[in-house]
């Protein structure tokens, strides 16, 4: 039996805050089936491998993680929970008696905790449907996103590293576009084109030699920038705007950042030039709205006014997306700051990223992140803003 409950709470801000899910929930422990590139898994277990493991927590009791013999040792040094092989924990006797590997690990599980469980939203459903034969499974959508919003001191530090990489990442591009020379309208450097390509690799041959990872780093140009998530290919142009996104993930934490400009290699119609303004000034607005006990909806909705305001609706072309979100070991976690957000709480780490859009136009957007505090917004990017370079 399948079960869906809210025992989410904004109380929530301690680890000890999974064992009050548990209790509320009427469950005897929370149970993760899922790879560290899980951000509940790595959250909870500190322990990054990327095979599937089993994580299990009762209340008042310290987690306890089965992993396979062949990541028995790094585990113990690497996680502060217990750490149980799956020989150890009967996986290898069930399947003398029980091929079905589904429900083999269910009944692994199931001798483990032997009662109701409670599993996060994004559990497998066949091993939902196999730990549902003998035991009733509770679904928890909200615990651990909740837990994950709230960033301690030292969770923000890694955060602020990694921003840090991604700044320097961002001087690469920007310092390529700067010095290079036009020919009949596109850039070049050293005599060869520069395309989004090699501006994407240099910023991410940087990145990965800073212990960071990045993908699917958006440089687009011109046309391409109207649309807000195309990457971007091929050469780019003067006088039109280059969008240039990048989240960058530290490989040792799996903690993420955030952080977009807009440029152009020389001047850009006054239509960009009146978009990027608003888009700077919607910004300062969104930060300034920034406190504990304030709604990420209200926020965003003060933004949408404010383009409304100045001449730019919100429908499918403009303001056509979320005004931020949570950053942290997802790029987008909870909270919103959309029509959906939320009250903010001390310790968010948000992005705040207003942008404009028009087909036949182009699009420009910007986006630094920061921690919400009690009295506002901590900004922890730290680049400038210059359209023209």
């Amino acid at each position: 039996m399948i079960k869906v409950l809210d025992v989410s709470g904004h109380s929530l801000g301690t680890m000890d805050a999974l064992d009050q899910a548990i209790v509320r929930s009427g469950a005897d422990a929370y149970v993760i089936y899922a790879a560290s590139d899980n951000a509940d898994m790595r959250y909870c277990t500190g322990f990054k491998t990327s095979d599937p493991f089993i994580y299990i927590k009762k209340p008042g009791q310290q987690g306890v993680i089965i992993v396979s013999q062949m990541e028995y040792a790094r585990a113990r040094r690497e996680s502060a929970a217990v750490v149980m092989t799956r020989a150890q924990a009967g996986l290898v006797e069930i399947l003398t008696h029980e091929k079905d590997i589904w429900k083999a690990t269910a009944e692994m599980i199931a001798g483990q905790v032997p009662g109701r469980i409670l599993v996060p939203p994004g559990f497998p459903l066949a091993l939902a449907r196999a730990l549902g034969e003998s035991a009733e499974v509770l679904v928890d959508p909200g615990c651990l996103e909740s837990l994950r919003a709230v960033k301690t001191r030292q969770q923000v530090r890694v955060i602020k590293k990694v921003q840090d990489r991604t700044q320097d990442a961002m001087k690469i591009a920007v310092a390529l576009i700067k010095k290079s020379t036009v020919r009949k309208g596109r850039l070049f450097v050293k005599g060869s084109p520069l395309t989004s390509e090699i501006v994407r690799n240099r910023m991410h041959t940087f990145l990965m030699e800073s212990g960071c990872r990045a993908t699917d780093t958006i440089v687009s140009c011109g046309e391409d920038a109207a649309t807000p998530h195309t990457m971007g290919s091929g050469p780019l142009h003067a006088g039109v705007p280059i969008v240039i996104d990048m989240f960058p993930q530290d490989e040792k934490t799996g903690y993420f950042s955030d952080m977009t400009r807009t440029v152009s290699k020389g001047h850009v119609q006054p239509e960009i030039v009146d978009m990027y303004d608003a888009v700077k000034e919607a910004q300062q607005l969104g930060m300034n709205k920034v406190r504990a006990g304030v709604s990420g909806s209200d926020i965003h909705q003060a933004v949408v006014e404010f383009f409304k305001d100045r001449g730019y609706e919100s429908t499918t072309r403009g303001f056509v997306h979320n005004l931020g979100h949570g950053v942290g070991l997802q790029v987008h976690e909870a909270p919103s700051l959309g029509p959906s957000g939320k009250e903010l709480v001390a310790g968010n780490v948000i992005s705040i990223e207003p942008g404009l859009y028009y087909p036949g136009t182009g699009g420009v957007r910007l986006e630094d992140i920061g921690v919400v505090t009690a009295k506002g917004f901590k900004r922890l990017t730290e680049f400038p803003q210059e359209l023209v370079l």
